[in-house]
């Protein structure tokens, strides 16, 4: 199958066009977790052609996993998810480089593959990371695509760092920012307080959508804005964050 018509679509947009293509041919972007929030993502993003996609995730694939993270067959449980990921994306389109990295992400790893990328997504599901993560894009200056999700109810919020964080010449927060100086110790999971699959589905795809705009250069209006999705009444709702001067990351 031939790129141009592969891609033809959204190159009618005048905010992709060839050079738009060009940009996402030649993007790397990391994905820190191939679950309900990564599965959505990674599919969008290989769908658009980004060039090389690293898929991590020391998970395996669960039957309990399925209705939700859509990467995945009931014959891929029981195996690696940044595997199976890895298959699945190279199947949809095969002009996109997809590695696994099949392990969890901690400082020392973060500091090897963030400078590596143009952009990040945090898909992971747990506290740790995720700060570990947000630390690693301030620290290399890489932006940084954070999604969460559970329940009924999704949050996403994107933070720039490529100018030393700065934005319209205001230092932009990140994102430990949101936790002030008390970090909560416990968050309910997935596996504790459920998840409904659209819902991870809708946050997924808009961090793909952030992501490619990052990528082509189209302005976001997302920028250290904290949008929250009500999956019950259908509803988005935007939360402006002011950068915490006493944070021990950006500070």
């Amino acid at each position: 199958m031939s790129e141009a018509l592969r891609y033809s679509r959204q190159q009618l947009l005048p905010e992709i066009g060839e050079q738009g293509q060009q940009a996402l041919a030649s993007a790397r972007v990391l994905l820190v977790g191939a679950g309900g929030l990564g599965a959505p993502a990674a599919l969008y993003l290989a769908g658009a052609g980004v060039g090389t996609l690293l898929i991590a995730d020391g998970d395996t694939v669960d039957v309990s996993n399925l209705h939700r993270q859509v990467l995945y067959r009931r014959d891929d449980c029981g195996d690696s998810k940044s595997d199976s990921a890895q298959g699945q994306l190279e199947t949809l389109n095969p002009h996109v480089n997809v590695e696994s990295i099949d392990e969890r992400l901690d400082d020392e790893a973060l500091d090897y593959y963030v400078p590596e990328v143009d952009l990040v997504l945090d898909c992971s599901d747990n506290l740790t990371t995720r700060l570990a993560v947000n630390r690693a894009c301030h620290r290399h200056s890489v932006p940084l695509v954070f999604g969460a999700a559970v329940g009924w109810d999704g949050q996403l919020v994107v933070f720039d760092f490529r100018d030393k964080g700065q934005l319209g010449g205001a230092k932009q927060p990140c994102y430990q920012c949101l936790f002030g100086d008390q970090l909560p110790t416990a968050q309910a999971s997935c596996a504790e307080a459920g998840i409904i699959g659209p819902v991870v589905g809708i946050l997924g795809t808009a961090m793909a959508l952030e992501a490619i705009k990052l990528c082509v250069g189209v302005e976001s209006k997302t920028l250290s804005q904290l949008q929250i999705f009500e999956g019950k009444s259908f509803a988005w709702r935007a939360i402006s964050l002011s950068a915490n001067p006493d944070c021990p990351v950006c500070a």
